[in-house]
């Protein structure tokens, strides 16, 4: 598949998942993403390590790692050779930094996946059955990401724009959204990751969607969101997306 295929695929189930970002017409539909943030688990197939070799198949190489002991994260940055196309963060969620219980939890739910991430990419999404509104709770109350990757599986969480490619500045941008509805909130630990000072950042949090649960009841909870970032040095070279995570959480490649 060629890269713009995968990324066009990438994007159309987030806006299924985000409809009210697929709604917005404040900048041009055409406008270049920055970053999508993938989200995974280090368990069996999904773990970070055996994904790798699937993005690569679409050019995607690991530029950094970043270790976030206190988000219980592992993050790889991942680009390619074309400084046009949308860097990916691919996030893995660590299952021994849940207690025990919430972990025995999420690893028997993902044990009885019906597909493997071959087929599953590059839309990602949820292979296993659909937790019960219990599982998801205890889930979520232990660690955030885990109640969502219960009920969403390995796919977009949020997705980044670059204020400079939109052509407008953040604080105009944020005003703008406001008045959509979108209330932004400039603390760089939300989101899924801490954001590096070297960025001016904003997250909105999207609306939450009513989900079907195992037990047939549904129930309204918080699928992802979309950030704002904009250079704070405008002569750095690089892209925001390589300035994206804080520096000092940056370790070496294995």
């Amino acid at each position: 598949m060629q890269r713009e295929a995968f990324i066009q695929q990438l994007w159309l189930d987030y806006v299924h998942h985000q409809p009210d970002i697929g709604g917005l017409r404040l900048w041009p539909v055409t406008t270049r993403v920055e970053y999508l943030t993938l989200l995974t688990l280090s368990h069996g197939p999904w773990e970070m390590d055996a994904l790798l070799p699937l993005l690569a198949k679409h050019g995607y190489q690991p530029r950094h790692r970043y270790a976030m002991a206190d988000r219980g994260l592992l993050v790889t940055l991942l680009a390619t050779a074309d400084h046009q196309a949308p860097s990916l963060v691919l996030a893995e969620l660590q299952l021994g930094t849940l207690s025990r219980g919430p972990r025995e939890r999420l690893r028997r739910l993902v044990d009885r996946a019906e597909a493997r991430p071959s087929l599953t990419l590059p839309c990602g999404g949820r292979p296993w059955p659909m937790p019960s509104w219990d599982d998801y709770q205890a889930l979520a109350q232990a660690h955030p990401l885990a109640g969502w990757l219960a009920v969403m599986g390995t796919r977009v969480h949020h997705t980044g724009f670059d204020c400079h490619d939109i052509g407008d500045d953040i604080d105009r941008l944020d005003a703008q959204l406001h008045q959509a509805g979108f209330f932004g909130d400039a603390d760089r630990q939300r989101g899924v990751f801490p954001v590096s000072p070297l960025l001016d950042y904003r997250f909105y949090a999207t609306h939450s969607q009513r989900l079907p649960f195992a037990d047939g009841d549904l129930h309204r909870v918080p699928l992802g969101g979309l950030a704002l970032v904009q250079k704070r040095v405008n002569a750095n070279q690089e892209r925001c997306a390589e300035l994206l995570l804080p520096h000092h959480t940056r370790c070496e490649l294995g």
